[in-house]
């Protein structure tokens, strides 16, 4: 992997892991386009799933301050910042259960599969195109059981294809959730996730096992340039990806997002 495949894919990542568009299956294309089939890929997107994370921190940086302040607050019953760390926390079951039960399972049946991105794609799109003609009435702050619902739309999402932003921000829309607030929680609600998922895609560099290497053969080198290109073009992008849907939500715009999914899976199933 060159410097500007590097560029290139770390701006897929960037932009597509807060688009609800699908970061994973848009890097499934992109490598495909770019002829970029390492297994040492796997090391570059580690680096830019932590690039993503570090920019979600950089733009909500108030929000996590409010929240950390707030956790070590006692006043006798539980503050605002207590109840919203709690929902992450909920929102965080789903996605360690699969994450961690059947993660290998999962990416050694659909990681790879174009066809499998692109019928992902389609259901991304109908599932935003449903926030456009079902609109509940709104309430002002995410509940206990919608954070769980929410976490299982993520959990869901680790299929290569559907969007972890689209899937979790239109299954808060659909149960009535203030898009003032929602992708705003859901952003936050996937920072640890990201992070659970690095570290144990991390053993696989440090200490592969026999079954990992007999599957995968031995991970390729890849330039410490490519690897920071990456990291800045995802980072960057990832800033800018992220303040703009925030405001994306709160404007009620998805319906484009849901046709440039189903065109994209349309376009995945074709060059299968």
């Amino acid at each position: 992997m060159d410097w500007i495949q590097a560029l290139i894919l770390g701006i897929i990542q960037g932009l597509t892991e807060y688009l609800p568009v699908s970061s994973s299956g848009h890097l499934q294309i992109g490598q495909h386009l770019l002829g970029v089939n390492e297994v040492g890929g796997l090391t570059f997107d580690i680096v830019v799933h932590v690039a993503t994370v570090l920019s979600t921190l950089v733009i909500l940086w108030k929000e996590v301050v409010w929240i950390f302040k707030g956790l070590f607050k006692w006043n006798g019953r539980m503050n605002d910042e207590q109840k919203y760390a709690l929902n992450i926390i909920i929102s965080m079951i789903p996605i360690g259960i699969v994450g961690l039960c059947f993660k290998d399972y999962i990416d050694e049946i659909f990681q790879g599969s174009l066809i499998i991105v692109g019928l992902c794609l389609l259901l991304t799109a109908s599932l935003l195109g449903l926030t456009y003609f079902y609109r509940p009435k709104e309430r002002e702050h995410i509940s206990p059981l919608h954070a769980f619902i929410i976490g299982i739309a993520q959990a869901i999402a680790v299929l290569p294809g559907l969007s972890r932003s689209g899937s979790t921000i239109a299954t808060g829309l659909l149960l009535g959730n203030s898009r003032q607030n929602l992708a705003q929680f859901s952003f936050l609600m996937v920072i640890p996730p990201i992070l659970g998922e690095a570290l144990l895609d991390f053993k696989h560099i440090v200490a592969p096992s026999a079954e990992y290497i007999a599957e995968h053969g031995e991970a390729a080198q890849i330039p410490v340039l490519s690897l920071v290109v990456g990291f800045l073009a995802a980072f960057i992008s990832g800033c800018f990806a992220c303040k703009w849907m925030i405001a994306f939500v709160k404007q009620c715009k998805l319906i484009y997002f849901a046709l440039y999914c189903a065109i994209m899976g349309v376009i995945a199933i074709w060059i299968a």
